[in-house]
Parts: structure tokens; C-alpha cells; sequence
């Protein structure tokens, strides 16, 4: 079983090794499950989870896969990488949820990235609960060294306090 790169993936440490490239509104916050006007988690383990505000809200972490032991033969044979994250809304308030997972090469340039379309749900007509988005690259070229892993969001009635997506249970893994 592969073991998940990312650092503090549901917000057991707050928001330690995680960079917030966007930490608007009321900034980035860590709730226990379900919160307010929330939804219970599908997994166990998981009592935790980021959330955004009423301005846009990024955080992201870069692996380092050299200093994480893997060896640049064994990344050269193109392992699949899969990424994983969990997002929902409040079932009082709309949001938006975006994520960025990108393999870079040695100097950190993109060499293949996975950005889905942006996520708006409205609990007057979605279902607001706990969702997965996941992905698997393969056949990238040989060269990754590095994985940059962002998500992210806003609420979109720029309510004051943390009204925005909830993200939790986030994974990156290579299959080696």
C-alpha cells in the first residue's frame, strides 16, 4: 500500500506544513466534524477539516519526492500518482471549491497537471454532503521530482466567519 506525501492531510495539526498562497476573508480555519450546518465524514479516522472564508482561500504543499526517499530511477519509470481530496459546503450557504495537483521536474516546472473545473455548490439545489475528486497520472516522461498539491475555495455569499468549502482527507501517493 502506498502511504499519502501529504503532511497533516485533515487538520489533526492545525495547518502545520501546509503554505496558504490565498488566505483571505476571515482566513483558513480547522473545525471538528461535522461543524456547523455540516455533513459527518464517510470514513473513519477523519474528525477534522479545513475550511475557507468570503475571499478566496489556497493552500498547498510541494513534495519533495528525492528527500522522500524515492530514487530517480525509480520515478523515471513514469509511477502512476494518485490524488485524492474530499470537499463539501454548509447546508446554509453556498461555495466554490478548486484544486491544483501539478508534476514538476527539477527546477519545479510543470510537467503535466490535473486542474478539474471549479466546484460551485448550492445547498437550495445541490446536495452539499462530502464528495471525492480523484485522479491518476500516468505516461508524464520521465523527470518528476516534485508534486504540488493545492485546494481550495470561498463561500459565495461573502458571509463574515467561515461560510466557504471544507476540505479533508486529502492523498497523494506513487505506486512504486
Amino acid at each position: 500500500m502506498a502511504r499519502n506525501l501529504l503532511k497533516n492531510p485533515s487538520g489533526e495539526e492545525q495547518l502545520e506544513f501546509w503554505d496558504l498562497t490565498e488566505n483571505g476573508g476571515s482566513q483558513w480555519k480547522v473545525e471538528d466534524m461535522p461543524g456547523d450546518c455540516g455533513f459527518d465524514f464517510c470514513a473513519e479516522g477523519v474528525t477534522k477539516y479545513f475550511v475557507t472564508s468570503f475571499e478566496l482561500c489556497l493552500k498547498r504543499q510541494v513534495i519533495d519526492l528525492l528527500a522522500e526517499g524515492y530514487a530517480p530511477e525509480e520515478l523515471d519509470t513514469e509511477p502512476a500518482v494518485t490524488v485524492e481530496d474530499w470537499y463539501c459546503g454548509r447546508s446554509d450557504c453556498g461555495c466554490t471549491y478548486q484544486m491544483t495537483v501539478s508534476l514538476l521536474d527539477e527546477n519545479q516546472e510543470v510537467m503535466k497537471e490535473f486542474q478539474p473545473e471549479r466546484v460551485t455548490l448550492d445547498p437550495d439545489c445541490d446536495d452539499c454532503s462530502w464528495k471525492q475528486v480523484s485522479h491518476t497520472f500516468s505516461e508524464y516522461g520521465p523527470g518528476m521530482r516534485f508534486i504540488s498539491f493545492e485546494h481550495g475555495g470561498q463561500d459565495t455569499r461573502y458571509w463574515d466567519g467561515w461560510f466557504g468549502v471544507r476540505v479533508t482527507g486529502s492523498s497523494v501517493t506513487v505506486e512504486v
